[in-house]
């Protein structure tokens, strides 16, 4: 059993400047979270009971670190759910009996706002997040375990830094970012999941962005610090895209112009960039059995882009498509943002949206991303075959037989919003 390791601020900055190793034994009374101590219990204090939900944040530089929880409870069973920074799923209804203990092991990608150049701050250099999104636990200097589940039991866990391991880089838009807060969901979110600690899942996306602002931004920049020979990207626009009017805007013009950027300055890091067309919106035709077509000329020019630079692609636009009309017209609002007035606090008025997934039609989603990279993998195992390094439970998945939502099963987070992320 990993021992108790109480930080001072001294050893805290220590650490932190060389190995950048911790553990917490939390059958011992653990801190609230400080500036100062650098590590404790966040965002909602304390667990006031056991199996009880919590947070728990280390202050720690940007980098990947490999993540070892010991789970179960002597007295009790238990069942645990651990998810990472904004509601990134890691383990998800993992069972223990009374006695019993499991040991669960991942990696997470922690990332601040600052723009970096050889570890080095410039002045100004910040990524130009939104207002809505500061408090966003995706971009502060801790990185943060979510505990949670029907009936929560840590015993321990470690954090390690792991500068060895391949990174796969998210860029999107509100259908791939992490969302921070209840009822919405994006895949970006639960493809974590399904991988094991041979691969981090870094997530840049963010509501409402284009291929032009997720440049403009610095997100891109920013990430282009981050990057290193060997690691992956994967690049989902379409739906903000479409709206843009200004003078050379268009699914051939602007919007081509910057994938055709983005794949540029990623091989030039020598790494790899994978495209997903965008999923489809849940629009219906008139006989609410065929999804109608919202994406214009966007979801062909990311393929014709992809097929003149030899990009892979994984067809989120059919796969989407094929996915809600399994479900069909009306059991394909629970796969979005669909509920009855008054589900959630202060929720005065039903939740329509057709647009954003919540944590099932994430969940299924992130699987379609799933087999499109292991068909990626199977064609070119030369260049992708890191990004196989699956947990031996991942299910292969048919969007054309959807899993039954009855069957899904989510501990919901304690921060909710019904506000709308931007985006449609």
């Amino acid at each position: 059993m990993l021992k108790q390791f109480i930080l001072s601020c001294a050893a805290l900055a220590s650490l932190q400047a060389t190995a950048q190793s911790f553990s917490f034994d939390f059958s011992q009374p653990q801190p609230v979270y400080t500036d100062a101590l650098g590590y404790g219990y966040d965002v909602t204090g304390a667990p006031t009971a056991k199996q009880q939900p919590y947070f728990f944040s280390v202050k720690v530089p940007d980098g990947n670190y490999r993540v070892t929880v010991e789970i179960g409870d002597k007295k009790k069973p238990a069942e645990t759910t651990l998810r990472a920074e904004c509601r990134r799923l890691m383990a998800e209804n993992v069972a223990t009996k009374k006695g019993e203990t499991k040991v669960i092991e991942f990696v997470v990608n922690k990332r601040d706002s600052m723009i970096r150049k050889n570890n080095v701050e410039q002045k100004g250099a910040v990524v130009k997040l939104k207002a809505n999104e500061r408090d966003y636990l995706t971009w502060d200097d801790r990185l943060t375990i979510e505990v949670t589940g029907s009936a929560p039991a840590v015993k321990t866990i470690r954090i390690e830094r792991d500068d060895n391991v391949p990174t796969l880089f998210l860029c999107g838009n509100s259908t791939v970012v992490d969302q921070n807060r209840e009822p919405w969901a994006s895949w970006g979110q639960m493809i974590p999941r399904w991988f094991d600690r041979g691969l981090s899942i870094a997530n840049y996306a963010h509501s409402g962005l284009a291929v032009s602002s997720f440049i403009s931004q610095r997100r891109f920049e920013k990430l282009l610090t981050q990057i290193k020979p060997g690691d992956y990207v994967i690049v989902e626009f379409g739906h903000n895209d479409q709206k843009e009017k200004s003078p050379g805007s268009g699914a051939w013009y602007n919007f081509s112009h910057g994938l055709k950027r983005m794949i540029d300055e990623v091989r030039a890091k020598k790494a790899e960039i994978i495209f997903c067309t965008p999923t489809q919106r849940r629009a219906w035709e008139a006989d609410n059995a065929t999804i109608k077509e919202t994406h214009g000329d966007y979801p062909a020019a990311m393929q014709a882009v992809a097929a003149r630079e030899n990009v892979p692609v994984i067809d989120l636009h059919q796969m989407t498509r094929e996915f809600f009309q399994a479900l069909g017209f009306e059991d394909s609002k629970k796969a979005l943002v669909h509920y009855p007035a008054n589900t959630f606090p202060n929720q005065p008025t039903a939740l329509a949206d057709n647009t954003h997934f919540n944590p099932y039609g994430a969940y299924e989603v992130a699987k379609m991303v799933v087999m499109g990279l292991k068909k990626i993998a199977a064609e070119q195992p030369e260049r992708f075959k890191p990004i196989t390094a699956l947990r031996a439970d991942f299910p292969d998945y048919n969007p054309n037989t959807p899993d039954n939502i009855s069957a899904f099963h989510w501990t919901p987070c304690v921060l909710v919003t019904t506000v709308k992320p931007d985006g449609n």
